[in-house]
């Protein structure tokens, strides 16, 4: 849910404390148009912009709808000056949601060649005040959420593992969460993949390994009830080798961090 308080904190930012370039009287109609193909995302928070400075959301597309250069994502209606008030921050929360769920969309596409069933996961490497959009973006796009935060899964990672031996990270770990909580342990070499499982982890994370090293080691877990994800360096040009190495999930910072606005105008007037 998109709350007033981060609507206002968002418009405070831009708007600032005297607003003379937007001091524009009458009424007017607004329409945010792509100019370039992608998926649309981020629409639900540019219209809760419009609708906290009480102008009227009349037309939207849902998320998760293709687009084509020209066409309409979002139609609004109300007084001049506060659709250009609006205009800035909606565009650039759409084009950057648009823009995830376009860079997502591609990456779905380009695994499902090798691999029906394997999850694109997004991971924590989100912009700070804007996870939940960026999120949202990704399943737009057709990925998976991976945890939202901290609560929801524990990853025992290299750091762990340095201060306490892998199995006793497991272990330290399993004597602190619920039996609703999985555990994904991340581990660097192949070796370590079938030592994790014994262990206990629910989920066994590769990280940084070439496609012939996580099919390896997906083979070594083939005997274990744990799934089986990927991450650390995976590309848009790789991804299909690691969706055909039996990953169930292949997690990719790279969706929510490095992905390119979306190109939307907004256009008054007409």
């Amino acid at each position: 849910m998109i709350t007033n308080a981060q609507v206002e904190r968002w418009l405070r930012e831009d708007v600032g404390h005297h607003d003379v370039t937007n001091q524009i009287p009458g009424e007017t109609t607004g329409r945010l148009v792509a100019k370039e193909s992608g998926v649309a995302a981020g629409l639900e928070a540019a219209a809760a912009v419009f609708e906290y400075l009480d102008i009227a959301v009349t037309d939207r597309l849902e998320d998760g709808t293709s687009v084509e250069e020209g066409d309409e994502l979002l139609r609004v209606e109300g007084a001049a000056r506060e659709v250009l008030r609006g205009e800035r921050v909606a565009v650039n929360l759409a084009g950057h949601a648009s823009g995830i769920a376009t860079r997502t969309h591609e990456i779905v596409e380009r695994a499902r060649t090798e691999s029906d069933d394997v999850r694109i996961a997004a991971t924590r490497k989100t912009t700070p005040g804007l996870r939940g959009l960026e999120k949202r973006a990704v399943v737009a796009g057709g990925g998976d959420t991976h945890r939202l935060d901290l609560s929801h899964m524990v990853m025992v990672k290299d750091n762990h593992v340095a201060e306490m031996g892998l199995e006793g990270a497991i272990e330290h770990f399993q004597a602190r969460t619920s039996f609703a909580t999985k555990l994904d342990v991340e581990v660097e070499t192949v070796e370590d993949a079938p030592r994790a499982a014994a262990a206990g982890a629910d989920i066994v994370l590769l990280d940084n390994m070439s496609p012939a090293e996580t099919r390896e080691a997906v083979e070594l877990l083939a005997d274990y009830d744990a799934l089986v994800e990927a991450s650390g360096g995976i590309t848009l040009e790789t991804v299909a080798d690691y969706a055909a190495t039996g990953v169930d999930v292949i997690s990719m910072g790279s969706l929510t961090h490095s992905a390119p606005s979306l190109d939307l105008s907004f256009r008054t007037g007409d």
